[in-house]
C-alpha cells in the first residue's frame, strides 16, 4: 500500500527539479546566458529551415536533412529551455507530474531521432564524396523521405518504450530530482524499488541509439577518409573535406556529451557534472549547428545573401 500512495503522491504533487540550486551565485548569469543562447537558437535554426526552403539551390539531400535536424533543436531546446529558465529565477523549482511526462516524453523521442538523422547524414555525406557521379541516383528525393521517416519513427518509439517503463516505477520520497530536466537516469533514481531491469533497459537502448550509430559514423568516415587521401589535388582535398567537416564536428560535439551521461556507471564520480554536461548539449549544441554548417558553406551564405537583399529591395521600391 505504501508503494501505491507513494505513486500517487507524485501524480499529485509532482516533482521538484533542484537544477543549480546548489550554486545559487549562478543563477542569474545561468538566466542572461541561456536565454540569450536560446534566442540565438531560434534565429540560427529558423533561418537555416527557411533559406533552405526558399533558395532553390538549397533543395537538395543535405540541406533537407539539415533542415530536418535544424528542426529538431529548435523542438528539444523548446522542450527542456522556458521550464529551466522558470525554476532559475523561481524558488520553489516545481513542475508537475504532467509537466514532466510531456518533456520526458518529447525531449528523449526528439534526442533519439538526433541520433540517427546524424547518422543518415553521415550516410548523405559518404555517397558525397566516395559515390559522387552516382550520388543523384542514390540519394533521390523518396530515399531521403525514408530515411527520414525512419529517423523520426525510431525516435518516438523508443521514447515510448524507455518513457512508458520508467514512469511506471513507483516513486517515493520527496520527489526531488537533481538535475534540471525530467530525464530517464535521474527519474531511475528516485524509484523506491528495485530498478535494475529499467537500467539493463537504459544501457542496451544507449547501445542501440548511441554506440551502434557512432560505429556506422566511423565506419562512413573511415570510407571517406580513404577516398579523400586518394585525391591528388590540394583544392580536391579541401573542397571533399570541406563537405564533411561540419557535420563531423557535429557528431562530435553531440556524441561526445550524450555518450558521457548515457554510457557511465551509474556509481561514477563524475555523475554530478551531468547537469552541467546535459546543460552543454542542450543548449550550447542546438545554438553551435547552425553556425557550424554555416559559417563555411558559400552556398548558405550566398542564398543568405540573396534573399536579404531582395527583401530589402522590396522594403525600398
Amino acid at each position: 500500500m505504501g508503494i501505491v500512495r507513494s505513486t500517487n503522491e507524485s501524480s499529485l504533487t509532482g516533482f521538484t527539479l533542484l537544477g543549480f540550486s546548489d550554486y545559487p551565485q549562478l543563477q542569474k548569469t545561468l538566466f542572461i546566458i541561456i536565454l540569450i543562447l536560446y534566442l540565438l537558437t531560434i534565429l540560427g535554426n529558423t533561418t537555416i529551415i527557411l533559406i533552405s526552403r526558399l533558395e532553390s539551390k538549397l533543395h537538395t539531400p543535405m540541406y533537407y536533412f539539415l533542415s530536418h535536424l535544424s528542426f529538431l533543436d529548435l523542438c528539444f531546446t523548446s522542450s527542456v529551455i522556458p521550464q529551466l529558465l522558470v525554476n532559475l529565477r523561481d524558488s520553489m523549482k516545481a513542475i508537475s507530474y504532467g509537466g514532466c511526462i510531456v518533456q520526458l516524453y518529447v525531449s528523449l523521442a526528439l534526442g533519439s531521432t538526433e541520433c540517427i538523422l546524424l547518422t543518415v547524414m553521415s550516410y548523405d555525406r559518404y555517397i558525397a564524396v566516395c559515390r559522387p557521379l552516382h550520388y543523384t541516383v542514390f540519394m533521390h528525393t523518396r530515399l531521403c523521405k525514408i530515411l527520414a521517416s525512419m529517423a523520426w519513427l525510431s525516435g518516438v518509439t523508443a521514447s515510448l518504450v524507455q518513457s512508458t517503463l520508467t514512469l511506471q516505477l513507483p516513486f517515493c520520497g520527496h520527489h526531488q530530482v537533481d538535475h534540471f530536466i525530467c530525464e530517464i537516469p535521474v527519474l531511475i533514481k528516485l524509484a523506491c524499488t528495485d530498478t535494475t531491469f529499467n537500467e539493463v533497459e537504459l544501457f542496451v537502448v544507449s547501445v542501440l541509439f548511441l554506440v551502434v550509430p557512432v560505429s556506422f559514423i566511423l565506419v562512413s568516415y573511415g570510407y571517406i577518409a580513404q577516398t579523400v587521401l586518394r585525391i591528388k589535388s590540394t583544392t580536391g582535398r579541401q573542397k571533399a573535406f570541406g563537405t564533411c567537416s561540419s557535420h563531423l564536428l557535429v557528431v562530435i560535439i553531440f556524441y561526445g556529451t550524450i555518450l558521457f551521461i548515457y554510457l557511465q556507471p551509474s556509481k561514477s564520480k563524475y555523475k554530478d557534472q551531468g547537469k552541467f554536461v546535459s546543460l552543454f548539449y542542450t543548449v550550447v549544441t542546438p545554438m553551435l549547428n547552425p553556425l557550424i554548417y554555416t559559417l563555411r558553406n558559400k552556398d548558405f551564405k550566398g542564398a543568405l545573401k540573396k534573399i536579404l537583399g531582395n527583401i530589402l529591395c522590396i522594403k525600398l521600391t
